[in-house]
C-alpha cells in the first residue's frame, strides 16, 4: 500500500465521520419535527371532531318551554304523530285542521322533511292525549 492509497482512505474515514456528526444532528430535528407534526395531526383530528359535535344542529323539536314555573321538555316524533292520527282515523287535513296548520305541514312533519315550531308543539302535545271521540267532537265543533 503506497502513501497516496493509505492518505486517500485517511480522509475518506474523516470526511465520512465528519458528514456522520452532521447528519446527526439534522436527524435528532428531523424526528423531533415528525413527532411534533404527528402530535399536531392528532389535535387537530380532535379539535375538527369537536367542531363537527358543535355545529351539529340541535333538534328543534326537542324545546324547553317555560309552563308554570317548571321547564318541560317538549318532544316531537314525526311517525308518533303518523300513528296517532291512524289511530284517531284522521286524514292529514283534519289533523292539520285539530292542530291549527295545514294538512300539508302534517306530511312534512310524518316524514321527518320539516319540524313543527315551538309554538306549535303545545297543541300537538294536547292532540296526542285525545281520544277518538273526543278529536272527532273537536272537529265537528270546528267552524272551519
Amino acid at each position: 500500500m503506497n502513501i497516496v492509497t493509505a492518505l486517500k482512505a485517511e480522509i475518506s474515514r474523516v470526511a465520512r465521520k465528519e458528514v456522520r456528526r452532521e447528519t446527526e444532528s439534522l436527524k435528532q430535528s428531523s424526528s423531533r419535527n415528525r413527532s411534533e407534526i404527528a402530535a399536531l395531526k392528532v389535535r387537530i383530528a380532535a379539535l375538527e371532531r369537536s367542531l363537527k359535535d358543535f355545529a351539529k344542529p340541535k333538534k328543534a323539536a326537542s324545546v324547553a318551554a317555560e309552563e308554570g314555573g317548571a321547564v318541560l321538555r317538549n318532544r316531537f316524533s314525526g311517525s308518533g304523530l303518523a300513528k296517532k292520527r291512524a289511530a284517531l282515523g284522521l286524514s292529514a287535513e283534519e289533523m292539520g285542521r285539530l292542530l291549527g296548520v295545514s294538512g300539508q305541514s302534517i306530511y312534512k312533519w310524518e316524514q321527518h322533511k320539516a319540524t313543527p315550531r315551538p309554538s306549535q308543539l303545545p297543541a300537538i302535545r294536547a292532540a296526542m292525549k285525545l281520544g277518538k271521540r273526543a278529536a272527532t267532537a273537536r272537529l265537528s265543533n270546528d267552524p272551519s
